[in-house]
C-alpha cells in the first residue's frame, strides 16, 4: 500500500512550493504517476516482454511551467481553440484567438489533492468568475483510476454556476514503442470509430462545416499507418493532423486504437465524450525530455477526447457538447487501456 500522507516532493513551482507527484500501481506492475501542477498525467509505465515500457512523452517536474506543449497536462476551462476571443469577452493567447483556456488555462495552476488511494488519485480546483474571461465559478475535479486490466481511467466532473463554455481533457502525448527519445509516431498504426472530421485553418481554426472521412486521408475507419496518407489535402496547412473527428456513439467500442510499431503493445481509447482531436506533435520541436535531451516533431501522438473546436461560435454544434447551462453537472470519462 502507498504511503498515502508522503507524495514525492520535488523542484519548485510557479508559485514558489514543491511540485507534488503521485504514483499508482496495480497487481500487473503498471504504474502511472500524476503531478499536482497543472493535474497532470506525468508517467505510464506498462509491463511489456517483462519490463516496464514508458508510454508518455514527459520531461523534468522543473521543464515542465517552461515547455509549451501541454505535456499530460488538464486543460480547462475550454480545450482546444476559441475563435476571436476577444469577441466573446475571453482573453487571447494565440494571436486574436484562445488556445487550451488562455494564458493561464488550468494547465498552469496547482490542483488540490482531494483523495489518494492505492489505485486512484484525485485533484480538485476552483476557477473564479471571470477567470481568462470565463463567466461564472466552476468547482472541477478530476480522477485518475488505475484497473486491473491495464486502464487507466481518467474522469472530469464539474459544477457551474453561470452559463459557459466548458470543455475538458488531458493532454498526454503517446509513443507506445519509444517514449524516452521519441521514435517516429507515424510509424505506429492508428484507427478511428469516426465517419467526419472537422477542417481547420493554418491556426487550427475550423473553416468549413463537419466533412466525410470517405476517400480522404482521414479515413481511419480500417487500421493504417499514420504516415500512409500523411501531409495530404487539410494537412498541409496545419503540418500533419491537428484535427477533430466526430465520433461514432458506439460506448461499449473502442474510439480510437493505437498500435506500436512492433506489435507489442495496443492502445484502446473509449469515451463518453462526443469528439477526439487527433494531434501528431507537428510542433514538439524543442519540447525537452525527461533525460536532457528535446523531442522532435512527429516524436507522439495527443489522442484529445473533448468537444469540437470553437463551439462557442458554432452554435450548430452545441448538441455535442462544449457550452455549459447554469447549475448543469459536467461529467465526461476517457478509459485508456493498454492491452499486450
Amino acid at each position: 500500500m502507498l504511503d498515502k500522507q508522503a507524495p514525492l516532493a520535488i523542484g519548485c513551482a510557479p508559485d514558489g512550493l514543491p511540485f507534488h507527484i503521485y504514483t499508482l500501481e496495480n497487481e500487473n506492475g503498471m504504474r502511472v504517476q500524476m503531478m499536482d501542477w497543472g493535474a497532470t498525467w506525468l508517467s505510464c509505465q506498462v509491463p511489456v516482454n517483462g519490463n516496464l515500457r514508458e508510454v508518455l512523452l514527459g520531461c523534468q517536474p522543473d521543464d515542465y511551467p517552461k515547455q509549451t506543449a501541454y505535456l499530460g497536462a488538464s486543460i480547462g476551462r475550454y480545450a482546444n481553440r476559441i475563435a476571436h476571443a476577444a469577441k466573446l469577452g475571453l482573453s487571447p493567447n494565440q494571436g486574436e484567438h484562445q488556445l487550451h483556456g488562455g494564458a493561464l488555462g488550468w494547465d498552469k495552476v496547482r490542483w488540490k489533492l482531494k483523495d489518494f488511494s492505492e489505485h486512484s488519485l484525485c485533484f480538485c480546483h476552483f476557477s473564479p468568475h471571470g477567470d481568462q474571461g470565463f463567466a461564472g465559478e466552476v468547482n472541477v475535479t478530476v480522477t485518475y483510476t488505475l484497473e486491473q486490466d491495464n486502464s487507466l481511467v481518467v474522469t472530469y466532473s464539474a459544477h457551474n454556476q453561470q452559463d459557459t463554455p466548458l470543455n475538458l481533457t488531458n493532454h498526454a502525448y503517446f509513443n507506445l514503442q519509444d517514449s524516452k527519445n521519441g521514435c517516429d509516431v507515424r510509424q505506429h498504426f492508428l484507427q478511428l470509430n469516426a465517419d467526419q472530421f472537422l477542417p481547420v485553418d493554418g491556426q487550427g481554426i475550423p473553416n468549413a462545416p463537419l466533412k466525410s472521412v470517405q476517400r480522404t486521408s482521414f479515413d481511419f475507419r480500417t487500421e493504417k499507418p499514420i504516415q500512409q496518407d500523411f501531409l495530404k489535402e487539410e494537412q498541409l496547412l496545419t503540418k500533419g493532423y491537428d484535427h477533430a473527428f466526430l465520433l461514432n456513439q458506439e460506448h461499449n467500442k473502442p474510439c480510437a486504437i493505437l498500435t506500436s510499431p512492433d506489435r507489442a503493445l495496443r492502445l484502446e481509447v473509449s469515451t463518453s465524450q462526443p469528439a477526439l482531436q487527433v494531434y501528431t506533435g507537428n510542433y514538439l520541436a524543442g519540447t525537452p525530455t525527461r533525460n536532457g535531451g528535446q523531442y522532435a516533431d512527429y516524436s507522439g501522438i495527443a489522442l484529445e477526447t473533448q468537444a469540437l473546436p470553437d463551439t462557442p461560435n458554432h452554435p450548430e454544434w452545441w448538441q455535442y457538447g462544449g457550452m455549459a447551462k447554469a447549475g448543469s453537472h459536467y461529467h465526461h470519462w476517457t478509459r485508456f487501456k493498454f492491452v499486450l
